[in-house]
């Protein structure tokens, strides 16, 4: 297991520039834009515009905080568009999309998982105080959406399990999360994000 302080992520620029992202993780290591198995990481949006296509790529973004965005699919026979307007609701789409943003009433902070098709899949689930639940995946990463909980994985019948505080834009990884017991604790809200190799990877 391995903590990911939000202290630590560290601001660049979009693939297009018109805004900056936080890398909290990817596989491989280090890998760029373009030969990425996953990558997990946060946006700053400030100005409505086009999203940044990534061909081959399954995408998952969820509005952190913010008065929300709307992503209309602007390529394909029937219009789609995605309304974001809740804190931690989720939008699902295809990488290679045409995605037209527009901002509700100012900036957003966005989370956003990008798993390449084929190589891998993910899932987001929302997990509050006093969540039990059985993570099950190649790697999961528990990021703290909002506020401040307490993780403890292992057996909850240990005199020691193994507890995390984990605060806003932490995360906790967890590589190799076999049928391993969670508990949720505290005032905040937790993105369970499961990663499941296709085939076994080779960094």
């Amino acid at each position: 297991m391995t903590v990911i302080r939000a202290a630590d992520l560290v601001a660049s620029p979009w693939k297009n520039g018109g805004g900056v992202t936080r890398e909290v993780a990817a596989f491989p290591e280090g890998a760029a834009l373009d030969t990425f198995v996953w990558r997990v990481s946060v946006a700053d949006v400030a100005q409505p515009g086009p999203f940044s296509r990534f061909a081959g790529i399954d995408r998952t973004l969820v509005l952190l905080s913010g008065a929300g965005m709307v992503l209309d699919e602007v390529s394909g026979a029937q219009p789609v568009v995605h309304a974001l307007r809740e804190s931690l609701d989720i939008a699902r789409f295809a990488g290679e999309t045409a995605i037209e943003a527009s901002l509700v009433d100012g900036a957003t902070r966005d989370f956003n998982l990008m798993v390449r098709r084929g190589a891998a899949t993910g899932d987001v689930a929302i997990l509050r105080d006093d969540t039990r639940t059985q993570l099950d995946a190649d790697v999961v990463l528990l990021f703290c959406a909002q506020g401040e909980v307490q993780v403890t994985t292992g057996n909850m019948a240990d005199t020691t399990p193994d507890t995390t505080t984990l605060t806003t834009n932490d995360t906790l990884r967890i590589d190799n999360a076999r049928a391993l017991p969670c508990e949720v604790k505290g005032k905040g809200a937790l993105l369970a994000i499961s990663i499941r190799y296709s085939d076994t990877p080779q960094a």
